[in-house]
This record gives C-alpha cells, sequence and structure tokens, in this order.
C-alpha cells in the first residue's frame, strides 16, 4: 500500500464516485423500449456501506442520468446524488461549500476525462484499473481492480485502512 495514498486518505471526510466505467463496467445497455440497464458489483456496494458506516460521507456525480442510478443510491444510502453533470468540479465546489469541507478532506474515484478536473484537485484522487491512460497518467493511484469490478470496494477499503477503521468493519462479521 502507498504510504502517501494512506496519510492522504486520513483526512478523507466525503468519498465520491463516478458511475459508468466506475461503478459499472462502463458498458451501456439499452432495450427496444428505450430503457437501460446496468450492472453494479455487489462487492462494490458493501464497501460504500462500510464506508458510510465508518463515518465517511458519500456521493456520486455522473454525466448520465438515469432511475437505475437513483435506485442503486438510494439502496446504498448515498448522501449525494448528482445526474446529467458533466460539470464534475462546478458540482463538487457547490457540494463541498454546503459541506463546509475542502478538498483535502474529498477522494474521488473516476475513470474519463470529466473526471479528470476533480481527480486532480482533491486529496485522494483515484483512477480506476481500466481509466482512460490519460487519466491514470494524472491520478495519484490506479485501482488493482476494474470498474465495475470491484474497484470501489478497494477504494473504500484503502480510505477505511488510512483511517484505522476497516478492521473494525471485518471483524463486525467475524
Amino acid at each position: 500500500m502507498n504510504p502517501n495514498l494512506l496519510q492522504r486518505g486520513k483526512a478523507i471526510k466525503l468519498a465520491v464516485f463516478d458511475v459508468d466505467g466506475v461503478l459499472t463496467d462502463g458498458r451501456l445497455y439499452f432495450l427496444a423500449d428505450g430503457s437501460e440497464f446496468k450492472s453494479f458489483s455487489t462487492l462494490d456496494g458493501q464497501g460504500i456501506k462500510m464506508l458510510r458506516a465508518s463515518g465517511v460521507m458519500t456521493a456520486i456525480i455522473t454525466g448520465r442520468s438515469s432511475p437505475v442510478v437513483e435506485r442503486r443510491a438510494r439502496n446504498l444510502g448515498i448522501d449525494h446524488l448528482f445526474q446529467g453533470r458533466e460539470d464534475k468540479l462546478v458540482v463538487l465546489d457547490g457540494l463541498l461549500a454546503e459541506l463546509n469541507l475542502n478538498y483535502e478532506q474529498v477522494a474521488y474515484l473516476g475513470d474519463d476525462l470529466p473526471d479528470l478536473p476533480a481527480i486532480r484537485r482533491v486529496g485522494l484522487g483515484i483512477a480506476v484499473a481500466n481509466a482512460s491512460p490519460f487519466v491514470r497518467q494524472h491520478a495519484r493511484g490506479i485501482t488493482l481492480a476494474r470498474g465495475g469490478e470491484g474497484a470501489a470496494r478497494e477504494f473504500c477499503e484503502l480510505i477505511m485502512q488510512a483511517q484505522d477503521t476497516l478492521d473494525t468493519a471485518h471483524a463486525h462479521y467475524l
């Protein structure tokens, strides 16, 4: 584990996630009737629940709008949901003002160019393993797992490890 990432993780109060390519594998599935579906990892969902239970707030900022994302966010207890927003840094500015937080207290997990301004600005900007090469080049860290395949769980556990809450979360299941 990178000591610099762990040090940065200690200050995190808010974890922000993109959706397509981060909480999903990045594929968009459209049915003939115009509806869509997405596939989410239960590993990622459990990681987000554990992170929230440890006291870290969560947010989703995504460029697309989908009732599926709204339902998933509600099921996970995501604190803040912003859909249809490509201007992710602008959204984040407003959210930080509302929550009275600074960028060093934010972790962001993304995969593509619309995520890059936020990844570069926050205290802990991470790219998923299958992110755009340009985004990976500018992130502070890269997950081992691909988006939709446990990358969010890895991100959550990194923050919890940095804040010494991961062992307590695991102990709950022993």
